[in-house]
């Protein structure tokens, strides 16, 4: 993963200061991009500890198709609490709830999660139902039918619908390769992406995708290749990049998948075991929302 700590210090020593939507602050970059080789280990950052269980969890809830927080909260992902809490407290309903109330609201009450756990249209719903279209299923026939395809193509980014979400989607744009060696490959392009907090993530995220695809079109693994927008450090994780870029590299773990899931919707998290891997503390640091 040291591609990942010099896009980090590269970001640190030559991008700009910037404002931004959320009031923070960055410094930024605009076009970037890191290769990954998953024959090489998984690509878990070692120079702190990710929750590993949260990004699959987060990836099978994006495949599932749903876009409710509730699915998340009662697993103890807590990755996406912020935006449906902030549009809460906007709301005529909130009576000074905290964050904690909300969410065990949220993982009892149906109806509640129904109304304020709901983050509109977002990853799972583009990638399941884009306009009528399963894309995921889509790519996955082309993959095993066309693998020569240069429109192995999944978007997240639906203009239509980009007002209603929560969050207009970061990681929007994946391109599928297959090799003649039988290896599969994805490009990802990030629109926006927060190096510290949500990068780590969402290579890990990525590239376990391509392992499942991989799984169900009998084929080996290739390349993550993890393409930038606007890459930026927050102005308050300057202290945290330090403290990480202080950090040796270990070894990365492997993954092993169990098994013999031939479909996309067949996986559980229990079928995944991350063997080997002993990354350095975790580094708390706060989400710009």
């Amino acid at each position: 993963m040291k591609n990942y700590l010099e896009m980090m210090r590269f970001v640190r020593d030559h991008g700009q200061d910037r404002g931004d939507r959320t009031g923070t602050g960055t410094r930024s970059v605009f076009g970037y991009q890191m290769r990954f080789d998953l024959q090489e280990g998984f690509p878990l950052l070692t120079t702190k500890k990710v929750h590993f269980a949260s990004v699959a969890k987060e990836l099978l809830w994006f495949i599932s198709g749903d876009t409710n927080i509730q699915w998340l909260v009662k697993n103890n992902v807590r990755i996406w609490n912020e935006w449906p809490y902030q549009k809460f407290v906007a709301s005529e309903f909130y009576t000074g709830e905290t964050m904690a109330e909300f969410i065990e609201r949220i993982k009892t009450d149906d109806a509640f999660a129904k109304q304020f756990g709901d983050l509109g249209p977002v990853y799972g719903k583009q990638w399941r139902d884009f306009n009528g279209v399963d894309q995921l299923n889509n790519v996955i026939e082309q993959i095993k039918h066309n693998p020569n395809s240069r429109r192995i193509i999944l978007s997240a980014w639906n203009p239509e619908f980009i007002e209603e979400m929560a969050l207009p989607p970061c990681h929007a744009f994946l391109q599928f390769y297959v090799s003649e060696d039988k290896k599969l490959s994805l490009q990802l392009y990030q629109r926006s992406a927060d190096i510290f907090l949500g990068v780590p993530f969402n290579i890990a995220s990525y590239a376990l995708l391509v392992h499942m695809i991989a799984k169900v079109c009998d084929l080996q693994v290739g390349e993550f290749v993890h393409s930038f927008g606007d890459a930026h450090i927050y102005a308050d994780h300057f202290d945290a990049v330090e403290t990480q870029l202080a950090r040796d590299v270990r070894t990365l773990p492997q993954l092993v998948i169990h098994g013999n899931q031939s479909s996309i919707d067949d996986f559980s998290y229990e079928d995944f075991e991350l063997v080997g891997y002993d990354p350095h503390p975790l580094i708390k640091a706060k989400v710009s929302v």
